[in-house]
């Protein structure tokens, strides 16, 4: 397995990111469901994609993942 590199907070608010903080369960709901309408835009659907993918990397770093 690779080393685990912390997460750098300043670098990340360089990038206009904030630190959530998720119960397990409300990321495996996050990470399942999709959160677009049938008529969402692309960049909507785009968004919805990133969201369940991350809250699926965070459940799988943290071996949580169904």
């Amino acid at each position: 397995m690779a080393d685990v590199i912390p997460t750098n907070s300043q670098e990340e608010a360089a990038q206009g990111r904030v630190a959530l903080w998720l119960a397990a369960e409300d990321l495996q709901w996050l990470a399942r469901h999709c959160c677009c309408p049938e008529d969402a835009s692309p960049d909507e659907k785009d968004r919805c994609g990133r969201l369940r993918f991350r809250a699926s990397a965070a459940l799988h770093k943290h071996d949580q993942s169904d």
